[in-house]
């Protein structure tokens, strides 16, 4: 009788894509220049950072090289698993092992066991890039239920965070629409196939904004770390730039602070 063979290609997988991960964003030293530049615009000694979707840490890292505290957001296992190894002892990490959504309760998070930086809870999301040629070799193949929290939930717990990181693949209107006040920063993600639900986060931001004298945009394309625009744009200029990206098919990221920010 023979073992059955599937466990160990499950582990060697998830391996494979936790090291893939390791790679991307702690591997590569020129982008971590460029992100302490980028992020010393928003984030000074001892302000906090929340980062949602922290994964594996890679803005947890240079955040705290610029000196912020950062409260990480991650509900996958094997990134939590790596958020502690690195992070667990420095007093000034929180490490909060949920996801973050509309409603504070429960929900299925979908993984992709060889490339976790698109594990979701939005199965629209999912449909979506599916559809595309750059996710043809993509599997979620596997699930796990976790907590939820909103960002509401995380401002009472630690705070009006100085700049907020949102990467949650396709979940961006979810983890939004738990916020009822703007923040003076704050990124998400940009995917062309998804682009009509960046553009529904794109008009929750603006609308949180209005209040307190509305938002700028600027769009960073991926993982440059650098602006596609010379001047900080309306909501409008920021749509026809994500139009000029679109057809390219890459992610990147929408960056938006407060006027007189």
């Amino acid at each position: 009788m023979t073992s059955d063979p599937r466990p160990v290609q499950r582990t060697l997988r998830r391996a494979w894509g936790l090291t893939r991960s390791l790679a991307i964003y702690h591997g590569q030293p020129h982008k971590h220049r460029r992100a302490l530049e980028l992020y010393r615009e928003f984030l000074k000694p001892g302000d906090v950072g929340f980062d949602i979707g922290a994964h594996v840490g890679g803005r947890v890292r240079t955040w705290r090289r610029l000196g912020a505290r950062v409260v990480a957001v991650e509900p996958q296992p094997d990134c939590l698993r790596a958020l502690r190894l690195f992070f667990g002892r420095d007093p000034n990490v929180t490490i909060v092992p949920e996801a973050v959504g509309a409603d504070a309760g429960r929900a299925r998070l979908a993984l992709s066991t060889a490339t976790p930086t698109v594990s979701t809870m939005s199965t629209e999301w999912i449909e979506s890039v599916t559809a595309d040629s750059s996710f043809s070799g993509v599997r979620w193949d596997r699930s796990v239920e976790v907590d939820v929290v909103t960002l509401d939930d995380l401002v009472a717990a630690h705070g009006v965070p100085a700049f907020c990181k949102i990467d949650v693949e396709g979940f961006e209107v979810d983890v939004l629409s738990g916020l009822s006040r703007p923040l003076p920063a704050l990124s998400f993600e940009y995917l062309p196939p998804a682009h009509d639900a960046a553009l529904a986060a794109l008009d929750i931001v603006d609308r949180l904004g209005g209040p307190a004298g509305g938002y700028r945009y600027n769009y960073s394309p991926v993982e440059t770390m650098r602006y596609a625009a010379d001047e900080w744009l309306d909501a409008a200029g920021l749509v026809r730039l994500l139009e000029r990206f679109r057809p390219a098919g890459r992610s990147g990221d929408v960056y938006a602070r407060l006027r007189g920010a």
